[in-house]
């Protein structure tokens, strides 16, 4: 991998002070911070300020993962740059060419725009049972492809796509990878996981991981452990 790998911390979490003191003492450390539905919907727009004002200059990746036809997302994603300029923000890929098109071109440059592919809590048989044809990682690949058609500048996989997605997707298609757990951590509500050093070692461009590090007695000491895991893995 030639570009760094940024570690999102996912804040999880409707608490907002608890939120800012993550941030304050994680943000430095992982260079990225991740506020998603939970988050957002609890506190909104001036929620989202005041955590990256604790952050410290840490990237920071809005994961709102906008699904709806191509105007309402267009808007969603023009009302976010507007505030924000996240450096990342993300959409379904099910919603379509036109609407992942409608979404890149309200997107703000600065702000890089991801598809959502298949959530990490999914599995075959639960893809089966919404309409999809089984097979995972083939599913993924056709959504990355369309994803990069409209002009987007990656997906968000599991780390079990990583290594199809790397032999067919051009080299500089981001991948922001959540579902990581370092070894004996529990998957919990994710089903397609792997540990920080295997993904990166299978070519990952950023990863998100959230209660690996919250929960931790120390967050800070969990997340400077996990970086220093992730250097070696790249030395």
């Amino acid at each position: 991998m030639t570009q760094k790998t940024t570690i999102f911390c996912a804040l999880d979490t409707s608490d907002l002070d608890l939120a800012c003191r993550w941030a304050a003492q994680i943000g430095p450390i992982t260079g990225g911070i991740k506020l998603g539905l939970e988050f957002f919907n609890a506190h909104g727009p001036q929620g989202v300020e005041k955590v990256i004002k604790k952050a410290e200059g840490a990237q920071i990746f809005l994961d709102l993962k906008f699904h709806d036809i191509p105007n309402t997302v267009a808007g969603a994603v023009r009302s976010i740059c507007a505030k924000f300029e996240p450096a990342f923000l993300n959409v379904h890929t099910s919603g379509g060419l036109e609407m992942m098109k409608a979404a890149k071109a309200a997107c703000s440059k600065k702000t890089k725009l991801l598809g959502v592919t298949m959530l990490t809590s999914l599995d075959e048989n639960q893809i089966e049972q919404v309409g999809y044809r089984t097979g995972i990682s083939a599913r993924v690949d056709q959504m990355a492809k369309v994803t990069d058609m409209a002009g987007l500048d990656g997906v968000v996989c599991s780390a079990h796509e990583i290594a199809s997605l790397r032999r067919n997707c051009r080299g500089d298609f981001i991948l922001m990878v959540p579902g990581i757990r370092p070894e004996g951590f529990s998957a919990g509500d994710q089903i397609r996981v792997m540990t920080p050093k295997q993904a990166v070692t299978a070519g990952a461009s950023h990863l998100v991981i959230g209660r690996p590090i919250t929960s931790a007695p120390d967050p800070a000491a969990a997340a400077q452990a996990i970086k220093r895991s992730i250097e070696k893995s790249s030395e």
